[in-house]
């Protein structure tokens, strides 16, 4: 299968393939002249002239040629309008290159020369970060990208003998990797390394001070990185640094991401005809009737809406279906028919589905479908099978793919219990010379975001009122489990008027004797952006050592339950009621009310209780393993905390 799936992968790059589609998912402003760098000097490339400037570490002008480039990073960058031109000089053999555009950006992938590691943000309209380190550079674009839409890149050599990587990002671009380039382009992103994953965990700068020329410093991290930092790594102590100082991110009270957000309504993704939301997807099908003599099969039907794409395969009678989720994608093993004259493989179809591709086997035909995301049993997908439609004697399979397509099913009554948790000892008075102790159950406050004049994001849902209904889904699981739970408000009502003051009053419920704090909030994206911003992901601050573990358990426990897309953890921004919180703190952003697939979640009960599930055995996880405040306070310098 993985042989399979690499030959469909270099297939879908590297063949001939049918004209690109207008693809609607790529919206931008309208078409605008290409972007050109001011005072630098002229490249020649087949068919154009661009001006870009000279390279960072140029020689005087009295020298005959450029100082070898040695490593890779330090870009230059303009933009021009919505265009975004990114500069990179190429350090001479043996260094080689992948490019792999994906839903957030573009990443880049180096072999044989060091990647300066660098955190920065906005290095232009169309890059809104950058961030380089363990042989990997990733540029974020406020748009998906395909193989051909958004981007384009070439290479060059400028005066003095320089060859250069040139980048261009844009909502309206199309072309790709140009035929200058010698780097590959790649369907599927390679495996994230340690060291470019602490990269793109690292937070950004706090201040456009700390991003001056190119907008980058070599061998720093953040703002308050001092010294070079080696090849491939970031330096942590820097990082946490930062961390603490990091002021309110710019929203004045340290606001969680998209809090401020109003999208308006969302237009939900269409829903696949009789498909039953509580039961999962069959795998595996037949269409009813007697089969006959295996039939060609048609090239599949697309449908693209935003967020999710559908195919549609039109089957005879008789013919049977398998759906086979890959890390790559879908694919779907058929019998009954045949590879017919119709086209065979297509790329660039949507930014849900990279490509497809048939391939004849025995008995049948493979369809593989070369997605931006894995697909996994649960998630990812959505299919049905559907009656012929008038004046067709074929059932449809349609196949429904997109990230945010998560676990919706409901659980079973016996699945909605946490396990029982200990009480803990606390030692009190003359308890102490009696070398006994007293125990109780331990504490755990549960803070539902918003609520009353505060409306948090509103999209497809309003997130005050997704915050509260997971947060008592939460206390009732956590109270029937043996833990004392604190509310910081159980019904539609704020703490304070003033947000500043609303935000101090959560925080401070986090009292002497209390184990966790954990917040619940949704997230949302710009109206430009919204087609980036699905699944979950949590936050921590370095208010307390064990912050990080508390959040790592919600997110792991949250995505086991849910099957969401995993967004990881972030630390990049300082919380009000993280950072002034003096115990183990978490915020959870459940999802996206601002995603026309992910808004749908967030409307489903099932996908409410499955939310609350999984926190609550996140914070199970973390009182029996010891994720808690009783058990840091030898250790509570670390970090500052408690200071």
């Amino acid at each position: 299968m993985k042989a399979r799936a690499t030959l469909l992968s270099s297939a879908l790059l590297l063949s001939s393939w049918a004209a690109a589609q207008t693809d609607p998912f790529q919206r931008g402003a309208p078409p605008q002249a290409t972007p050109s760098l001011r005072s630098g000097n002229a490249v020649t490339v087949p068919g154009a002239t661009l001006n870009v400037p000279p390279p960072a570490a140029a020689t005087p002008a009295s020298a005959s040629a450029a100082s070898p480039v040695t490593a890779f990073g330090n870009p230059r960058s303009s933009s021009d309008g919505n265009t975004t031109r990114i500069v990179f000089d190429l350090p001479a053999s043996p260094l080689t290159y992948t490019l792999t555009p994906t839903f957030s950006g573009l990443r880049i992938d180096v072999q044989g020369a060091r990647v300066i590691p660098a955190v920065t943000a906005r290095l232009g309209a169309t890059v809104t970060e950058y961030r380089a380190g363990g042989g990997q550079v990733t540029l974020v674009t406020p748009f998906p990208l395909s193989t051909t839409e958004g981007w384009r890149a070439s290479e060059a050599t400028i005066a003095g003998g320089t060859r250069v990587l040139i980048l261009e990002f844009g909502g309206t671009l199309s072309g790709g990797a140009g035929p200058t380039v010698k780097g590959r382009v790649l369907a599927a992103a390679p495996a994230t390394t340690t060291a470019a994953q602490a990269t793109l965990s690292a937070p950004l700068p706090t201040s456009p001070s700390a991003a001056a020329g190119a907008g980058l410093f070599p061998g720093t991290v953040g703002s308050g990185a001092a010294g070079a930092v080696g090849a491939g790594t970031v330096n942590h102590a820097t990082v946490k640094g930062a961390q603490t100082a990091l002021t309110s991110g710019g929203n004045g009270v340290g606001l969680p991401p998209g809090d401020t957000i109003r999208t308006g309504p969302v237009v939900p993704a269409p829903a696949l005809p009789g498909a039953d939301s509580e039961k999962p997807s069959p795998l595996t099908g037949r269409v009813p009737g007697d089969a006959g003599a295996s039939v060609p099969l048609s090239a599949p039907r697309i449908g693209k809406n935003p967020g999710l794409t559908r195919v549609v395969l039109d089957l005879p009678a008789g013919a049977s279906y398998r759906l086979v989720p890959t890390a790559l994608g879908m694919r779907v093993e058929l019998s009954g028919v045949t590879v017919g004259p119709a086209a065979q493989m297509e790329a660039d179809v949507s930014p849900e589905v990279r490509g497809w591709r048939y391939d004849a086997v025995s008995g049948g035909v493979h369809v593989s479908l070369l997605t931006a995301a894995p697909t996994t049993v649960r998630s990812g997908w959505r299919s049905q099978l559907l009656p012929p439609a008038s004046g067709s004697d074929r059932y449809r399979l349609a196949i429904d793919l997109s990230p945010a397509l998560a676990d919706t099913t409901a659980l079973k009554p016996s699945e909605k219990i946490v396990a029982s948790v200990p009480p803990i000892p606390t030692a009190r008075g003359t308890a102490i010379l009696a070398l006994s102790a007293s125990y109780a159950r331990p504490r755990v406050v549960i803070d539902p975001g918003h609520g009353g004049i505060d409306p948090g994001a509103v999209g497809a849902v309003v997130e005050k009122e997704v915050n509260l209904a997971v947060g008592l889904r939460v206390r009732d699981l956590l109270k029937a489990a043996g833990v004392d739970v604190v509310m910081t408000r159980d019904r539609d009502t704020q703490l304070s008027r003033d947000k500043n003051t609303d935000l101090n009053m959560r925080a401070g419920l986090g009292t002497p004797g209390t184990q966790l704090y954990v917040s619940i909030h949704v997230n949302a994206m710009a109206p430009a952006n919204v087609l980036r911003g699905y699944g979950i992901e949590t936050w921590w601050n370095p208010n307390h050592p064990l912050s990080q573990n508390l959040a790592a358990l919600l997110q792991r426990n949250t995505i086991q339950t849910t099957a969401a897309f995993d967004q990881g953890l972030k630390s990049s921004r300082s919380l009000a009621v993280l950072r002034n919180s003096r115990i183990p703190a978490a915020l959870i952003e459940v999802g996206f009310t601002s995603h026309p697939v992910d808004g749908l979640n967030l409307r489903d009960d099932n996908y409410l209780d499955r939310l609350a599930l999984g926190i609550a055995n996140g914070i199970r996880d973390a009182l029996i393993t010891g994720v808690t405040a009783n058990n840091s306070v030898t250790r509570s310098a670390v970090g500052g905390a408690g200071k």
